[in-house]
């Protein structure tokens, strides 16, 4: 059934530019679908579901600012002197309500939502324009991937837009703007948190009921099964629901059609499972990916860690890892030889640093046809179902439990499987936020932990940058306590101040 989405070009797909005069929730913003191209058949269903996978590709989500900036945000990098100022307003904590780039990712997530909802709320004609049993199994599937999208666009805009949830106060923090339709007039209003979060789980709970574990399989272009209960423990750690992060990322880590892709298994001659699953972007570990093709492909992850597209020979880097990040791979942990190369800038300063090459580029997809630093993101992968589990483990006193994840963990990433590791009721949280940058670095999880860690990690003080070679002085010196307000992204302006707008802004904007 699945395979037939292969063979079907994209009919719609939506134009994901953000009309400064224009509301990202009004009823037929720019990017909508237009009622003169209503789905009614079967084939309209497949192409609008097939579009709506292709705005996944935007630059301002998972091949770009979605994935980028939050940690670009932290700690985790440093301008270089020299640099482009690309995303120079979350380096130097400057963001606004008008920031462009915030109110991207704001609009392509909305985005996302409303073309779901075209499509939620048109299934059920195509259903009953359908008398092919086998059509008509397809089409209940198209909509648990759909449900299981929505949600995570809305996971998304909760995370960057919202204040960590507390159970204790979650119905009285502001959530996220909740459009259930996509023709019927709604309430430009934002939900309580805790609605918000009720939301994204309806939609999980659908998605689920309408999936099959028969389609789960690894390196997935769809939203699966595993997907959605891959993005549940996410959100039930988001939550500080202990027991469904467990139940949930137990699914993952009990699921055969998955396994950590080990450092010390070999799928060619020259690589190891860990290194192709970022040089190729296959694995056994990843959950879900975002399938690009050299024709589609959305941003270029790599360009600002390496910038080698300014003269195809030196690489231009905008930032380069952090030395404290550098310092924490042991010298058997191999991730450091993946993500990280040592090599000479062609800056005029010659600065010698090693680079992230983690977004290097595919080779076989994109370094052949001259397309460089293009890789495919991987927002759910089975490393970091290890990680929650984990962590939930060690809210609830379980350090033995937390101990065995992250030491298996560890396993898969060390030569010869060293890397055993112990935790106690002392040393769990500063292991557990270590573990989460060794492995995830860079992959969009820093600003939403340390917001939602608070005063248990660092005691509250989130994190401080210092200096080092070649840093731009201007941003390396900061130091930002867990409760500053710009861990919070501001809602756009003209969100808030569009005719008849009720849309309350952030705290601090």
């Amino acid at each position: 059934m699945k395979r037939i989405i292969y063979t079907i070009k994209v009919g719609i797909v939506a134009a994901l530019t953000l009309a400064t005069a224009t509301s990202c929730l009004e009823k037929y913003p720019g990017s909508a679908i237009q009622t003169e191209k209503s789905m009614k058949s079967y084939d309209d269903a497949v192409q609008i579901n097939t579009g709506i996978y292709a705005l996944l590709k935007s630059s301002a989500l998972y091949t770009g600012y979605l994935t980028l900036l939050p940690d670009v945000q932290t700690d985790l990098v440093y301008a270089v002197d020299g640099y482009s100022n690309q995303l120079g307003s979350f380096w130097l904590w400057q963001v606004r309500s008008t920031t462009s780039e915030s109110e991207s990712v704001y609009a392509s997530l909305y985005s996302v939502v409303s073309n779901c909802n075209f499509f939620l709320e048109n299934i059920g004609v195509v259903k009953a324009n359908t008398i092919d049993d086998k059509q008509l199994s397809d089409l209940d599937y198209f909509t648990g991937e759909v449900y299981a999208i929505r949600a995570l666009a809305y996971s998304e805009l909760i995370k960057l837009y919202c204040k960590a949830y507390n159970p204790d106060t979650a119905k009285s923090e502001l959530g996220v703007v909740l459009r259930k339709h996509y023709s019927k007039p709604e309430e430009a209003v934002r939900a309580s948190l805790y609605d918000s979060y009720q939301f994204v789980l309806g939609d999980l709970a659908k998605a689920e009921e309408l999936l099959d574990e028969e389609y789960d399989s690894y390196s997935s272009m769809y939203t699966t099964k595993a997907m959605v209960e891959a993005l549940h423990a996410r959100v039930s750690l988001y939550m500080q629901d202990w027991e469904k992060a467990i139940e949930y990322s137990t699914r993952l880590i009990e699921n055969k059609a998955f396994m950590l892709s080990s450092v010390n298994t070999m799928v060619s001659n020259t690589e190891n499972a860990f290194q192709y699953m970022w040089s190729n972007d296959v694995a056994t570990e990843t959950i879900w990916r975002v399938y690009l093709t050299p024709e589609s492909y959305g941003g270029m992850l790599g360009s600002l860690f390496l910038g080698r597209n300014t003269d195809k020979v030196y690489y231009y880097p905008d930032y380069v890892p952090a030395q404290w990040v550098l310092n924490l791979y042991e010298q058997s942990d191999l991730r450091d030889d993946v993500y990280f190369r040592n090599t000479q800038t062609g800056h005029s300063h010659q600065l010698v640093w090693p680079l992230l090459v983690k977004y290097e580029g595919n080779p076989t997809i994109f370094n052949t046809t001259g397309l460089y630093e293009i890789s495919m993101p991987k927002p759910f992968r089975l490393a970091e179902q290890y990680l929650i589990r984990a962590e939930a483990y060690c809210r609830q006193n379980k350090f033995s439990e937390a101990s065995k994840d992250l030491t298996k963990l560890r396993e898969s990433r060390f030569v010869s499987g060293s890397g055993t590791i112990s935790l106690n009721a002392d040393n769990w949280v500063t292991n557990i936020a270590n573990e989460r940058v060794r492995e995830l670095y860079m992959e969009g999880h820093r600003l939403q932990d340390i917001k939602r860690w608070g005063k248990d990690y660092n005691d509250g003080k989130g994190f401080e940058r210092t200096p080092q070679t070649n840093s731009l002085v201007e941003g390396s010196s900061i130091k930002k306590s867990a409760d500053d307000y710009m861990f919070v992204w501001p809602i756009p302006r003209h969100e808030v101040e569009a005719p008849g707008s009720r849309v309350e802004q952030n705290e601090g904007y």
